[in-house]
């Protein structure tokens, strides 16, 4: 199925209005939060939010199309973006210039979106990072392959956020 490109946008938007205050809160901790909200939701509900692909790399879950949906986010005027190094390497920083519209997101995807956002947005990106490799998807797929949601329904209870009958 094709991602609905204007959904994503807003799930973009919204995370980085969200956590844009956040001290380690960059594009790999947006990537990663993206990764976490689109297949928590798929464990719980069996679909995606936005159903982007992710592909496995070096540092986690990264999102096929990130460079042109944040591009047009910033072409329209509603984020904007700031490098700043950090030892020795640059952090992709992500601001809100405006209020994000999330009227394409129903909301149990809000919720499920909130609630990695609280759980997750905190970590920087090395340890949000090492925190998505132990997820089953992650460790399954080769190298720069889609990672396929369909294993959420094999992760541990350290990843799992859906209730399942005994």
């Amino acid at each position: 199925m094709e991602f609905n490109k204007e959904k994503i946008k807003q799930v973009i938007h919204y995370i980085i209005h969200k956590c844009q205050n956040q001290p380690y809160f960059g594009k790999t901790v947006l990537y990663k939060l993206m990764y976490f909200s689109d297949f928590n939701y798929y464990e719980k509900y069996e679909k995606l939010i936005t159903n982007e692909k992710y592909v496995k790399k070096h540092h986690g879950p990264t999102p096929s199309n990130f460079e042109e949906l944040i591009n047009e986010l910033i072409n329209e005027n509603k984020i904007g973006e700031k490098t700043e190094q950090v030892y020795t390497h640059y952090r992709h920083k992500y601001y809100s210039s405006k209020n994000p519209d999330d009227s394409l997101l129903n909301n149990k995807e809000l919720e499920v979106i909130n609630n990695v956002i609280n759980e997750l947005s905190h970590m920087n990106a090395k340890k949000i990072s090492e925190y998505s490799h132990g997820d089953k998807p992650w460790r399954v797929a080769k190298f720069r392959d889609v990672l396929d949601p369909e294993f959420v329904f094999y992760r541990t209870d350290e990843y799992s956020v859906r209730e399942y009958d005994e």
